[in-house]
C-alpha cells in the first residue's frame, strides 16, 4: 500500500479539512537543492522534522542545482568555488526528504559540460527520480516529466532563463538545458515561449496537476522583486493549463501571487544550500526558506500553506565544514514569524494576504 495515499498521524493539526479528503492531491514545492554531500547519521539535525512533514505529501518537488559526476563528465566550465558537482550518492539526500519529482533546468546544469548533463539525467533515472529541464536534445529537455501518486499524476515542464553558459542550451542536435531566452527588448523569445506552452498543454492531457517551473537568473536590481516580464509569462503558463507556477534563482523567497485561482510562487529560495563560498558571502535570508504545501482537487489548487525553514550556514564542525552546512530544519517560532512576515510583505504588493499564524495563503 502506498503510504503517500494516506495522512500521517497528526497531519490534521497542520492542515485544513481539505487535506483530509481522499480525493485531494497534496503537492509540496521546495526551495532549490544545492546539495553536494550525503548526510551521515547525525549530520542533518533537522531531518526528522522535515522528513516527517514531507512524508504527508503525494509529490515533493525541487530543482537540483548540482551536476552528478559520471563517466561522461567533461572539464569544469567554471571556477571551483562556484562549481556545483557531486557523486550519485548525493541523491540519497533528496530521497531522504521524500523528493520524487526533479527539475534540472538551471545555470549550473552545464558545470561539467554536455557529458555532465547526460550523467545527471542517467543518475536521476537510475534512482527512480523523474526529471526534466535538461536532456539529450531540445525535444527531451522540453518534454514533460511525470510523478505518479495514489491521488493522481503531477506533470512538470521546466526551463531556465539567464546565465546559461555558451554551449549549455539544448538544441535539436546537442544536449543541454531547456532555455527560455529574452530578446534585445527584454521580452521572452516567442519560439521558446511557444515550445514551453505546448509542453504544458501536452502535460495537462496526461496529468491532474501540472507545474510550470522556471529557474530565473535575470534578476531585478533588488533580487527580491519579481520582474514584470516573468509575471506575464507565469500567467500565460496558467492559461495554457498549468495549475501552479514555481520558480527559483534568486537565493531568497520572493512574493506570492494568485492568478485565476492558481498560485504563482516566483521564488521559493533554498532547501539545501551547500555553497562552497565562505560564511557571510550570502545574506541571512539565503539561509531561510519555506515549504509550499499545496492541496489540489479536480486539478485546481484549493489551499497553499507555507512552512518556514532555517538552514545552518555553519557546519557542525565549524566554518570550514562544508559537508554538514546548508541542511534544512523546521523553523523555530521566532524565525517562523519573521519569515512569514517578510513573505507577507512582499506578497501584499500582488494583492495576496498571508495568515501569519497558520502560513495560509489567501485565494
Amino acid at each position: 500500500m502506498d503510504r503517500r495515499g494516506f495522512l500521517a498521524t497528526g497531519a490534521a493539526m497542520l492542515a485544513s479539512p481539505a487535506w483530509a479528503r481522499r480525493t485531494t492531491l497534496r503537492l509540496s514545492l521546495l526551495g532549490q537543492a544545492l546539495i553536494e554531500h550525503t548526510p551521515g547519521p547525525g549530520e542533518w539535525p533537522g531531518h526528522d522534522g522535515v522528513a516527517s512533514h514531507l512524508a504527508r505529501s503525494h509529490v515533493v518537488f525541487t530543482n537540483l542545482e548540482t551536476v552528478i559526476r559520471g563517466p561522461n563528465a567533461g572539464a569544469p566550465t567554471r571556477e571551483l568555488l562556484t562549481l556545483h558537482a557531486a557523486g550519485p550518492q548525493m541523491l540519497e539526500g533528496l530521497k531522504a526528504a521524500h523528493v520524487n519529482l526533479v527539475a534540472t533546468a538551471n545555470n549550473h546544469a552545464f558545470d561539467l559540460g554536455a557529458g555532465g548533463i547526460l550523467d545527471t539525467i542517467t543518475a536521476l533515472r537510475d534512482a527512480g527520480l523523474p526529471s526534466t529541464g535538461s536532456g539529450a536534445d531540445l525535444a527531451a529537455a522540453s518534454s514533460p516529466a511525470y510523478a505518479s501518486s495514489a491521488a493522481g499524476a503531477v506533470g512538470l515542464v521546466a526551463f531556465a532563463t539567464g546565465k546559461v553558459r555558451p554551449g549549455g542550451a539544448a538544441t535539436p542536435e546537442r544536449p543541454g538545458v531547456n532555455e527560455l531566452r529574452r530578446d534585445a527588448s527584454g521580452a521572452p523569445v516567442a519560439e521558446d515561449v511557444e515550445r514551453i506552452l505546448n509542453a504544458i498543454q501536452s502535460a495537462r492531457r496526461q496529468a491532474q496537476v501540472v507545474i510550470a517551473y522556471q529557474y530565473n537568473h535575470d534578476w531585478e536590481p533588488d533580487m527580491a522583486e519579481v520582474p514584470d516580464w516573468q509575471r506575464a509569462l507565469a500567467r500565460r503558463c496558467i492559461d495554457a493549463g498549468a495549475a501552479v507556477f514555481a520558480g527559483h534563482g534568486a537565493p531568497l523567497v520572493q512574493g506570492i501571487e494568485v492568478y485565476q485561482g492558481a498560485p504563482l510562487l516566483y521564488g521559493l529560495g533554498n532547501f539545501f544550500f551547500q555553497t562552497e563560498k565562505p560564511v557571510g558571502a550570502y545574506p541571512p535570508e539565503s539561509w531561510q526558506g519555506v515549504i509550499a504545501d499545496c492541496a489540489f482537487e479536480g486539478g485546481r489548487c484549493r489551499e497553499v500553506r507555507l512552512v518556514p525553514l532555517t538552514l545552518n550556514e555553519v557546519g557542525l564542525n565549524g566554518p570550514d565544514d562544508m559537508a554538514t552546512r546548508g541542511f534544512p530544519a523546521l523553523a523555530s517560532s521566532f524565525y517562523r514569524a519573521a519569515i512569514l512576515d517578510r513573505i507577507a510583505l512582499r506578497s501584499r504588493h500582488f494583492g495576496v494576504r498571508i495568515d501569519n499564524s497558520s502560513g495560509s495563503v489567501s485565494f
